[in-house]
Protein backbone atom coordinates (compact mmCIF):
# COMPACT_ATOMS: atom_id res chain seq x y z
CA UNK A 1 0.00 0.00 0.00
CA UNK A 2 2.32 2.29 0.93
CA UNK A 3 4.57 1.50 -2.49
CA UNK A 4 1.47 2.38 -4.49
CA UNK A 5 1.02 5.83 -2.47
CA UNK A 6 4.45 6.55 -3.38
CA UNK A 7 4.07 5.84 -7.27
CA UNK A 8 0.94 8.02 -7.23
CA UNK A 9 2.17 10.42 -5.18
CA UNK A 10 5.42 10.58 -7.78
CA UNK A 11 2.81 10.59 -10.68
CA UNK A 12 0.35 13.80 -9.49
CA UNK A 13 3.20 16.37 -9.93
CA UNK A 14 4.14 15.86 -13.84
CA UNK A 15 -0.06 14.83 -14.54
CA UNK A 16 -0.81 18.27 -12.56
CA UNK A 17 1.93 19.98 -14.68
CA UNK A 18 0.27 18.81 -17.91
CA UNK A 19 -2.78 19.80 -17.06
CA UNK A 20 -1.96 22.89 -16.25
CA UNK A 21 -0.68 23.44 -19.32
CA UNK A 22 -2.89 22.43 -21.22
CA UNK A 23 -4.69 24.83 -20.07
CA UNK A 24 -2.63 28.00 -20.36
CA UNK A 25 -2.27 26.43 -23.91
CA UNK A 26 -6.47 27.06 -24.63
CA UNK A 27 -6.48 29.68 -22.79
CA UNK A 28 -3.90 31.83 -24.05
CA UNK A 29 -5.18 30.27 -27.81
CA UNK A 30 -8.85 31.89 -27.28
CA UNK A 31 -8.55 34.88 -25.42
CA UNK A 32 -5.77 35.84 -28.26
CA UNK A 33 -7.18 34.01 -31.29
CA UNK A 34 -3.99 34.44 -33.26
CA UNK A 35 -4.71 34.34 -37.08
CA UNK A 36 -2.64 31.70 -39.37
CA UNK A 37 -1.09 30.29 -36.23
CA UNK A 38 -0.35 26.88 -36.68
CA UNK A 39 -0.55 25.52 -33.33
CA UNK A 40 -4.33 24.92 -32.37
CA UNK A 41 -5.87 24.63 -28.90
CA UNK A 42 -6.12 21.12 -27.06
CA UNK A 43 -9.84 21.45 -27.84
CA UNK A 44 -9.66 21.48 -31.60
CA UNK A 45 -6.86 18.66 -32.00
CA UNK A 46 -9.10 16.15 -29.88
CA UNK A 47 -12.47 16.88 -32.16
CA UNK A 48 -10.43 16.51 -35.35
CA UNK A 49 -8.78 13.28 -33.53
CA UNK A 50 -12.43 11.91 -32.75
CA UNK A 51 -14.08 13.02 -36.18
CA UNK A 52 -10.90 11.54 -37.97
CA UNK A 53 -11.31 8.23 -36.17
CA UNK A 54 -11.08 5.80 -38.64
CA UNK A 55 -8.42 7.42 -40.91
CA UNK A 56 -5.81 8.05 -37.71
CA UNK A 57 -6.48 4.43 -36.74
CA UNK A 58 -5.47 2.65 -40.27
CA UNK A 59 -2.01 5.11 -40.24
CA UNK A 60 -1.69 3.91 -36.36
CA UNK A 61 -1.78 0.56 -37.49
CA UNK A 62 0.72 1.25 -40.42
CA UNK A 63 3.09 3.07 -38.85
CA UNK A 64 2.82 1.18 -36.06
CA UNK A 65 3.80 -1.95 -37.90
CA UNK A 66 6.59 0.03 -39.57
CA UNK A 67 7.84 1.14 -35.99
CA UNK A 68 7.65 -2.13 -33.82
CA UNK A 69 9.14 -4.28 -36.37
CA UNK A 70 11.73 -1.89 -37.18
CA UNK A 71 12.46 -1.64 -33.51
CA UNK A 72 12.63 -5.06 -33.00
CA UNK A 73 15.02 -5.96 -35.47
CA UNK A 74 16.95 -3.29 -34.45
CA UNK A 75 17.20 -3.99 -30.88
CA UNK A 76 18.51 -7.35 -31.82
CA UNK A 77 20.89 -6.61 -34.33
CA UNK A 78 22.48 -4.27 -31.52
CA UNK A 79 22.49 -6.94 -29.14
CA UNK A 80 24.07 -9.28 -31.12
CA UNK A 81 26.58 -6.67 -32.59
CA UNK A 82 27.55 -6.09 -28.56
CA UNK A 83 28.06 -9.79 -28.08
CA UNK A 84 30.67 -10.18 -30.80
CA UNK A 85 32.51 -6.75 -30.26
CA UNK A 86 32.84 -8.30 -26.83
CA UNK A 87 33.59 -11.17 -27.51
CA UNK A 88 36.01 -10.98 -30.83
CA UNK A 89 38.46 -8.29 -31.01
CA UNK A 90 38.27 -9.00 -34.89
CA UNK A 91 34.48 -7.69 -34.81
CA UNK A 92 35.53 -4.95 -32.84
CA UNK A 93 38.32 -4.00 -35.37
CA UNK A 94 35.28 -4.29 -38.06
CA UNK A 95 31.63 -3.09 -36.85
CA UNK A 96 32.49 -0.02 -34.55
CA UNK A 97 33.83 1.81 -37.39
CA UNK A 98 30.78 0.89 -39.47
CA UNK A 99 28.26 1.39 -37.51
CA UNK A 100 29.82 4.88 -36.18
CA UNK A 101 29.94 5.84 -39.70
CA UNK A 102 26.51 4.54 -40.54
CA UNK A 103 25.04 6.60 -37.36
CA UNK A 104 26.30 9.61 -39.13
CA UNK A 105 24.30 9.51 -41.82
CA UNK A 106 21.26 11.80 -41.52
CA UNK A 107 17.77 9.84 -42.27
CA UNK A 108 17.03 12.71 -44.89
CA UNK A 109 19.71 10.75 -46.71
CA UNK A 110 19.26 6.96 -45.88
CA UNK A 111 14.84 7.68 -47.05
CA UNK A 112 15.55 8.08 -50.62
CA UNK A 113 18.42 5.61 -50.95
CA UNK A 114 16.47 2.67 -49.28
CA UNK A 115 13.57 3.51 -51.28
CA UNK A 116 15.00 3.30 -54.46
CA UNK A 117 16.36 -0.21 -53.02
CA UNK A 118 13.08 -1.38 -51.51
CA UNK A 119 10.53 0.04 -53.27
CA UNK A 120 8.60 3.45 -53.14
CA UNK A 121 5.49 2.28 -51.16
CA UNK A 122 7.22 -0.81 -49.70
CA UNK A 123 7.53 -0.80 -45.67
CA UNK A 124 10.69 -2.19 -46.07
CA UNK A 125 12.03 0.74 -46.69
CA UNK A 126 10.85 2.30 -44.09
CA UNK A 127 12.11 -0.54 -42.08
CA UNK A 128 15.47 -0.17 -42.54
CA UNK A 129 15.43 3.76 -41.28
CA UNK A 130 13.93 2.36 -37.92
CA UNK A 131 16.51 0.01 -37.90
CA UNK A 132 19.58 2.14 -38.73
CA UNK A 133 18.45 4.67 -36.04
CA UNK A 134 17.60 2.05 -33.56
CA UNK A 135 20.63 -0.07 -34.14
CA UNK A 136 23.63 2.62 -32.60
CA UNK A 137 22.11 3.35 -29.20
CA UNK A 138 21.48 -0.17 -28.64
CA UNK A 139 25.24 -1.51 -29.73
CA UNK A 140 26.94 1.27 -28.08
CA UNK A 141 25.24 0.91 -24.51
CA UNK A 142 25.02 -2.94 -24.34
CA UNK A 143 28.90 -3.11 -25.26
CA UNK A 144 29.65 -0.49 -22.68
CA UNK A 145 27.37 -2.90 -20.08
CA UNK A 146 29.40 -5.75 -21.24
CA UNK A 147 33.17 -4.26 -20.63
CA UNK A 148 32.10 -2.38 -17.63
CA UNK A 149 32.64 -5.39 -15.66
CA UNK A 150 34.63 -5.97 -12.23
CA UNK A 151 37.94 -6.91 -13.05
CA UNK A 152 37.36 -9.01 -9.19
CA UNK A 153 34.27 -11.11 -10.99
CA UNK A 154 36.18 -11.99 -13.92
CA UNK A 155 39.29 -13.23 -11.92
CA UNK A 156 36.54 -15.06 -9.68
CA UNK A 157 34.88 -16.80 -12.24
CA UNK A 158 38.54 -17.35 -13.83
CA UNK A 159 39.48 -18.81 -10.75
CA UNK A 160 37.39 -21.61 -10.89
CA UNK A 161 37.82 -22.69 -14.60
CA UNK A 162 34.35 -20.95 -15.87
CA UNK A 163 35.02 -20.61 -19.79
CA UNK A 164 33.96 -17.41 -21.38
CA UNK A 165 30.56 -18.29 -22.31
CA UNK A 166 29.95 -18.95 -18.57
CA UNK A 167 31.78 -15.13 -18.09
CA UNK A 168 29.57 -13.75 -20.45
CA UNK A 169 26.12 -15.40 -19.29
CA UNK A 170 26.81 -15.29 -15.46
CA UNK A 171 28.69 -12.07 -15.45
CA UNK A 172 29.04 -9.79 -18.07
CA UNK A 173 25.20 -9.92 -19.43
CA UNK A 174 23.13 -9.29 -15.96
CA UNK A 175 25.73 -6.63 -15.86
CA UNK A 176 24.15 -5.20 -18.70
CA UNK A 177 20.67 -5.27 -18.45
CA UNK A 178 20.61 -1.90 -17.03
CA UNK A 179 22.57 -0.89 -19.72
CA UNK A 180 19.92 -2.60 -22.39
CA UNK A 181 17.05 -1.09 -20.75
CA UNK A 182 18.15 2.65 -20.67
CA UNK A 183 19.12 2.31 -24.12
CA UNK A 184 15.46 0.43 -25.18
CA UNK A 185 13.91 3.35 -23.45
CA UNK A 186 15.95 5.77 -25.70
CA UNK A 187 14.97 4.06 -28.94
CA UNK A 188 11.26 3.88 -28.38
CA UNK A 189 11.18 6.94 -29.15
CA UNK A 190 13.10 7.38 -31.59
CA UNK A 191 12.00 4.57 -33.81
CA UNK A 192 8.52 6.71 -34.02
CA UNK A 193 10.74 9.82 -35.40
CA UNK A 194 12.69 7.59 -37.83
CA UNK A 195 9.23 6.10 -39.38
CA UNK A 196 7.80 9.45 -39.92
CA UNK A 197 10.58 11.12 -41.10
CA UNK A 198 11.15 8.14 -43.53
CA UNK A 199 7.09 8.22 -44.79
CA UNK A 200 8.04 11.85 -45.80
CA UNK A 201 9.76 10.25 -48.25
CA UNK A 202 8.00 6.72 -49.06
CA UNK A 203 5.93 4.17 -48.19
CA UNK A 204 1.48 4.26 -47.47
CA UNK A 205 -0.21 7.37 -48.03
CA UNK A 206 -2.70 6.54 -45.55
CA UNK A 207 0.05 6.22 -43.09
CA UNK A 208 0.59 8.72 -40.36
CA UNK A 209 3.49 10.55 -41.94
CA UNK A 210 1.68 11.77 -45.21
CA UNK A 211 -1.14 12.39 -43.31
CA UNK A 212 0.54 15.13 -41.24
CA UNK A 213 1.84 16.53 -44.89
CA UNK A 214 -0.91 16.42 -46.58
CA UNK A 215 -3.28 18.27 -43.57
CA UNK A 216 -0.32 20.36 -43.13
CA UNK A 217 -0.37 21.67 -46.86
CA UNK A 218 -3.91 22.07 -46.76
CA UNK A 219 -3.71 24.21 -43.62
CA UNK A 220 -5.97 21.62 -41.40
CA UNK A 221 -3.58 21.84 -39.10
CA UNK A 222 -5.86 20.08 -36.03
CA UNK A 223 -6.05 17.08 -38.45
CA UNK A 224 -2.39 17.21 -38.94
CA UNK A 225 -1.35 17.87 -35.16
CA UNK A 226 -4.33 14.99 -34.21
CA UNK A 227 -2.01 12.73 -36.75
CA UNK A 228 1.24 13.86 -34.45
CA UNK A 229 -0.83 12.98 -31.05
CA UNK A 230 -1.42 9.71 -32.56
CA UNK A 231 2.46 9.15 -33.20
CA UNK A 232 3.33 10.60 -29.40
CA UNK A 233 0.70 7.81 -28.31
CA UNK A 234 2.60 5.37 -29.76
CA UNK A 235 5.72 6.12 -28.48
CA UNK A 236 4.51 6.59 -25.08
CA UNK A 237 3.19 3.43 -25.20
CA UNK A 238 6.15 1.92 -26.40
CA UNK A 239 8.17 3.64 -23.39
CA UNK A 240 6.11 2.47 -21.31
CA UNK A 241 6.28 -0.90 -22.30
CA UNK A 242 10.13 -0.74 -22.09
CA UNK A 243 10.18 0.70 -18.26
CA UNK A 244 7.56 -2.08 -17.59
CA UNK A 245 10.02 -4.80 -18.68
CA UNK A 246 12.62 -3.53 -16.95
CA UNK A 247 10.52 -3.54 -13.62
CA UNK A 248 9.74 -7.61 -14.32
CA UNK A 249 13.17 -8.39 -16.06
CA UNK A 250 15.38 -7.28 -13.46
CA UNK A 251 13.71 -6.65 -9.71
CA UNK A 252 17.10 -7.26 -8.10
CA UNK A 253 18.58 -3.99 -9.53
CA UNK A 254 18.53 -0.75 -6.74
CA UNK A 255 17.07 1.60 -9.38
CA UNK A 256 13.65 -0.81 -9.90
CA UNK A 257 13.53 -1.71 -5.86
CA UNK A 258 13.69 2.64 -5.27
CA UNK A 259 10.87 3.32 -7.55
CA UNK A 260 8.88 0.19 -6.57
CA UNK A 261 9.23 0.89 -2.45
Amino acid sequence: MNGLRRRLSASLPPVAFGLVGLALWESVLRLTDPRGFVLPPPSEIVAAFVENWSQIWTGTRLTGYVIVTGLAAGVVLGVIGALLVTRFRSANETITPVATAVNAIPIVALAPVFNAWFGLISPRSNQAVVIILVFFPVFINVTKGLTQVQPSQIELMRSYAAKERTITREVRIPNAMPFFFNSLKIVSSLSVIAAIVAEYFGGRQDSLGPMIIQSAGLTRYDDAWAAVFASAMIGIALYALAALAERLVMPWHASVREATT
